[in-house]
């Protein structure tokens, strides 16, 4: 996927606000690389579709209208902020790492998301049910099953934007936690994909 190609894939699903929101955005990240490391500036040259449609697609599959998200791990905006730039929905972005929350803060106030709350904090401080839980490559999905327990209802689907899955790290955890597993192959690398999980016990 082109970077092109990126921007009217946005455009197409979400809309022209949307890539407006993300275009300004884009702009503030590339600024504040310079001052934190955020993401490698490498991927700067094809963030639209590295990082701005990794992050969109799980807004396609969240199925049912959701009224809260919660994304943990939210780091330089991915998947959590940027979802909040093209979804109607309350967000709540869990990140423990200061520097990174206050860029986030300062994005959210940017670009008039009145609908984002940012907690420096991590997800085992939280409890907030949550809609939709996502996580980009933050921990094992057992670690993540067991950190935001306090977050997850019977409602709750997961969307885990992973590497290649190893079915042995699915292997039990249906059992053990309540849940349906299936997985989805990501729109933006051959060798990535998204874990969805529904069912989640209190």
């Amino acid at each position: 996927m082109t970077e092109d190609n990126a921007r009217a894939w946005v455009d197409t699903h979400f809309g022209s606000p949307a890539v407006d929101s993300l275009t300004r955005f884009v702009t503030m990240l590339a600024e504040e690389v310079q001052r934190q490391n955020l993401i490698a500036p490498s991927t700067l040259e094809i963030v639209w579709s590295r990082h701005l449609v990794d992050s969109l697609q799980l807004g396609l599959l969240a199925g049912a209208p959701a009224e809260q998200w919660l994304d943990i791990g939210t780091g330089a905006g991915f998947p959590g902020l940027v979802l909040a730039m093209a979804i109607d929905a309350r967000f709540l972005l869990v990140e423990p790492r200061r520097r990174r929350v206050d860029f986030l803060q300062a994005c959210a106030d940017a670009l008039g998301l009145d609908h984002v709350e940012i907690a420096c904090a991590k997800v085992e401080q939280i409890a907030r049910p949550s809609h939709i839980i996502t996580a980009r490559a933050v921990a094992s999905i057992e670690k993540l099953l067991q950190s935001a327990a306090a977050c997850a209802t019977a409602e709750t689907r997961w969307l885990l934007p992973r590497g290649a899955v190893d079915p042995k790290e699915l292997r039990g955890l249906d059992r053990r936690y309540g849940l349906t597993f299936h997985v989805e192959q990501s729109l933006t690398a051959a060798d990535s994909s998204i874990v969805i999980a529904d069912g989640a016990k209190r």
